[in-house]
């Protein structure tokens, strides 16, 4: 049992070696790529944090959504946090599964060089809209009465360059648009599209409704901000992958298919030596006599006789 955990050990720690030195070839050509999409997700983040400058809190606007659907209350906020942590922990993960599984469908560094460009041009749209019209927001700590439903005016611009993570938790006014919806899309069209696992991409399907759903009854987004995410999102996606160089696929580097009579001929080969052509092979003619289609001797004095 030791030899055999031994074994198995050193035989993922040499493809996790060889998988570092294929990714870290990769990472050398698309650095730049994976470096703008990271800038762009601080870029994201500092325009949610300005719209919290310009929030106004105001009364909630009438939705179809929340008439529909209980109130799950701020004591329950958490859930819809919980279900979207989850989405992304586990989509992070899989992107790195080349490194341990024998399975291999995907390249990590080039995966994430799509994913990035698809959040980028989503939440560039998002964006625009937010500034676009400022609506009050419906979730708790954004309503009128709140001390923290309007951001006070920065005293300096280290502040405004700075992301605070408290206030990417409770940030009021990127409406019109569910961030968390933009992700947990891209993630499940991701993998539906690079992913081996039927059942994993029909789950992934219904976590993405259940997560709609939890949204609009935590009251975090409006119910247009859940459907205006659904529609424009797998619209981008769509566009951006027909334009998009498409990835290897690993699975389709398979060795040659070798049929028992070419095993066979290569066996004489390695027996009658590596000069004979196996078309050699065929049985000569006799001087006395010849030989039939089925490599039949036969002689001609015997047929005379």
């Amino acid at each position: 049992m030791t030899l055999y955990i031994r074994r198995e050990s050193s035989k993922l720690w040499k493809r996790f070696c060889s998988e570092i030195s294929t990714e870290i070839g990769l990472l050398a050509e698309n650095w730049k790529y994976l470096l703008a999409g990271l800038i762009c997700q601080y870029i994201h983040g500092l325009a949610a944090k300005g719209v919290h400058y310009i929030h106004r809190p105001g009364p909630t606007l009438q939705d179809l959504g929340f008439f529909l659907l209980p109130e799950l209350g701020q004591e329950r906020s958490y859930i819809s946090e919980t279900v979207f942590t989850s989405v992304f922990l586990s989509f992070f993960l899989w992107t790195f599964h080349p490194f341990i599984l024998k399975t291999k469908k995907i390249y990590t560094v080039l995966i994430w060089c799509r994913v990035l460009a698809f959040l980028v041009a989503c939440q560039f749209l998002r964006v625009i809209t937010f500034y676009s019209t400022q609506l009050p927001g419906p979730n708790y700590h954004c309503r009128e009465g709140s001390k923290v439903s309007r951001l006070p005016w920065p005293k300096s611009a280290l502040e405004v360059l700075e992301i605070n993570p408290h206030g990417v938790m409770y940030g009021c006014g990127d409406l019109i648009f569910s961030s968390h919806m933009i992700f947990t899309l891209v993630f499940v069209r991701t993998y539906q599209k690079y992913g081996t696992k039927r059942f994993i991409k029909l789950f992934g399907w219904l976590t993405a409704i259940v997560q709609s759903l939890l949204i609009i009854a935590s009251r975090k987004h409006y119910s247009v901000d859940v459907v205006v995410a659904w529609y424009t999102v797998n619209l981008v996606v769509f566009c951006l992958d027909k334009k998009l160089p498409e990835l290897p696929d690993r699975t389709a580097v398979l060795l040659p298919v070798i049929s028992k009579d070419r095993t066979k001929e290569e066996n004489h080969k390695l027996l009658n030596g590596n000069g004979v052509d196996p078309a050699d092979w065929r049985p000569r003619a006799q001087v006395n006599g010849k030989i039939d289609s089925n490599g039949v001797h036969t002689d001609n004095s015997m047929n005379g006789a």
